[in-house]
């Protein structure tokens, strides 16, 4: 077989054999198409590099070591439970005055009901309100992200399971604070949300 200047396979014709002198030469054989297949679509076919310059695409430079080093720290457990700290704390924060706005209760005094509440006393319950609940989203954000990525580490994988087993154990540990029968329903309640919203987001 023979190859072109830019190394693709032709079609291999086998060499006529010699013919008498004054007789007619034969007909050359027929072109074996099986062995150009074989280049082709066989055995031995060789894969091609993927070249991005090749069609026109921008070449991907090798990444530094500054690089690497910030996807390292982006990818560890302490910057995940970090980042879910603080975005647990702003959306706690934005959902407990949320809740505190729509409240009729807010700024109420047991000692005098009938006395309306001012704007300063209403804007005070609506703080504090969101102030607990992001505390509350921080805490429980943290510790759920520091668990999935624990147990991703350690089995290896990225699916499903992940989320079901850090929201148990999220669940559980803050469950477990009022007893064991709140610790199991935390545990249960948490995996399954955990997998309701997986199964969402996937």
């Amino acid at each position: 077989r023979s190859r072109t200047p830019g190394g693709c396979p032709t079609a291999v014709m086998a060499a006529p054999p010699p013919s008498a002198p004054g007789e007619p030469s034969p007909p050359p054989p027929p072109l074996q198409y099986s062995v150009l297949l074989e280049h082709l679509v066989g055995d031995k076919r060789r894969p091609r590099a993927w070249d991005p310059a090749v069609f026109g695409g921008i070449p991907c430079p090798p990444k530094s070591e500054e690089q690497k080093m910030v996807e390292r720290v982006m990818e560890s457990c302490p910057f995940k439970a970090a980042l879910a700290c603080v975005g647990g704390f702003v959306l706690g924060g934005a959902f407990g005055i949320f809740t505190a706005g729509i409240d009729t209760n807010v700024g109420f005094d047991p000692k005098d009901p009938y006395r309306t509440p001012t704007a300063k006393e209403v804007l005070k319950d609506m703080g504090q309100r969101g102030i607990s609940y992001a505390k509350n989203f921080a805490i429980v954000g943290a510790m759920f992200s520091c668990t999935e990525c624990v147990v991703e580490s350690y089995r290896g994988k990225s699916d499903w399971k992940n989320s079901v087993i850090s929201g148990c154990i999220t669940g559980g540990a803050i469950g477990f604070r009022a007893g064991l029968k709140a610790g199991v329903i935390g545990c249960g309640g948490f995996a399954a949300f955990s997998a309701a919203v997986d199964y969402y987001l996937r």
